[in-house]
């Protein structure tokens, strides 16, 4: 029975640490899919050598956290806990304990699950990194709106796309598709970032852009011989400025690219 006690406790204080990593790292900008991830990783020693890890301690603040949660895992503190469960054998207070430790792992597992609970622990968490931070910490998955209609995706320009040869002033994207192309990675590993309207779009670019999901999706796969998706792209965006018109009768016109 206290094996089981010291199985669920050490499983429940995992989930809680990894958490709390989590929410710190999502802060600096990662999403919540891969700061859990990385997260986890961390915690738990894997050691996945990915393009999201060496990302994820490209800066100081998430360097911190990484290390904080590599320390954790290796210090043995989560066994040394099992160790102390494992010791309780007074027979006169092992009942007493035993309730203790199992309300203990069910309070740490609700934690660990629990929105409450992570945004008290938020601003505790923007303290400590604003210390070590060299950038504005933000919710981008938030600010974004990545996590409903919106996202940043890239890809890869084909000779046949209707963007190939094209400049991005002559596509217009942002101003009458509502797209923004937020960089462009040429074939031969040069990257633009921001790229003005006289950047063009060669064949074997990889795109990087901002905008509604559904649009994006549209437009990677859109071949230089559909006109037509072009202006029912345009048509959509419209729609979509007016509905915003009227929810924000303040809001002021794209500017052109």
């Amino acid at each position: 029975m206290y094996a089981l006690v010291s199985l669920i406790l050490i499983i429940s204080l995992s989930m809680l640490i990894v958490r709390v990593g989590t929410v710190a790292l999502t802060m600096t900008g990662l999403s919540e899919e891969v700061a859990s991830f990385q997260s986890l990783s961390a915690y738990s020693g894997a050691g996945f050598t990915t393009e999201e890890a060496e990302v994820t301690t490209a800066y100081p603040a998430r360097r911190m956290v990484v290390k904080t949660l590599i320390r954790l895992g290796s210090v043995g503190l989560v066994t040394s806990i099992a160790t102390l469960i494992l010791s309780f054998t007074d027979p006169t207070t092992r009942l007493r304990r035993l309730v203790i430790l199992l309300a203990a792992a069910l309070v740490l597992a609700a934690l660990s699950r629990s929105r409450t609970f992570n945004e008290l622990l938020t601003p505790l968490i923007r303290r400590t990194l604003d210390r070590t931070a060299t950038f504005e910490l933000r919710d981008y998955v938030g600010l974004l709106n990545l996590d409903r209609e919106y996202c940043v995706a890239d890809f890869e320009v084909d000779a046949d796309s209707w963007l190939a040869n094209e400049r991005l002033a002559d596509l217009e994207l942002r101003s009458t598709e509502g797209i923004d192309v937020l960089g462009i990675r040429r074939e031969d590993g040069t990257y633009l970032g921001a790229p003005s309207g006289e950047h063009e779009v060669t064949p074997g670019d990889t795109v990087i852009a901002y905008g509604q999901r559904e649009r994006l999706e549209e437009l990677a796969d859109r071949p230089a011989s559909d006109t037509d998706a072009h202006q029912d792209a345009k048509a959509a965006h419209r729609r979509l400025l007016a509905l915003e018109r009227r929810l924000d009768p303040e809001r002021q016109p794209v500017r052109p690219d």
